[in-house]
């Protein structure tokens, strides 16, 4: 978990190590992929690859987060890992949507700030919102792919498809 906001990093840790979750965090970008580098590497050495096991179930990711901002991580884990979930954490969900499509030609799931831990407990602990999350990010793909600037209206949609997604989730 990248979050410079130190406060909430302690408390959505906390929440999460009581239900059982292993978490590492960091204050800044830069912290944040030296971590996940080290990890990937860790997994390569033991000989299996990235794409056989990611090296986190999830990187929740403060969207503004300093030094190396959160769009930049994300980048460079997709570039390891092109499966890795990550969770960008914004008070901004239709620009953070945006520029993930055309910035990472993936849908990312959002959480919007500010947030309870048991939203974050219910996102990261439902399977099946991350598989349809893989399936939105074919569409992410296709609209990135076909378009230098997304229209309005197609991220609109991307959106409400993940808020759907999100909304289900939470109420199974």
């Amino acid at each position: 978990m990248a979050e410079d906001d130190t406060d909430a990093a302690d408390l959505y840790k906390a929440a999460l190590e009581a239900r059982g979750h292993r978490v590492d965090t960091a204050v800044d970008g830069r912290e944040c992929l030296s971590r996940y580098q080290d990890a990937v590497h860790k997994l390569a050495a033991s000989g299996r690859k990235p794409s056989d096991h990611h090296p986190y179930d999830a990187v929740i990711l403060d969207y503004k987060i300093p030094i190396v901002d959160g769009l930049q991580v994300a980048r460079e884990m997709l570039k390891l890992n092109p499966h890795q979930r990550i969770i960008f954490a914004s008070a901004y969900t239709k620009d953070t949507l945006a520029d993930a499509v055309m910035g990472l030609k993936h849908a990312v799931e959002l959480i919007q700030k500010p947030f309870e831990p048991e939203m974050l407990l219910e996102i990261i602990e439902d399977k099946s919102m991350a598989k349809q999350i893989g399936e939105l990010n074919a569409v992410a793909g296709n609209i990135s792919r076909d378009n230098v600037n997304p229209q309005e209206n197609e991220i609109n949609v991307l959106l409400e498809r993940l808020k759907k997604i999100q909304k289900e989730g939470t109420l199974s």
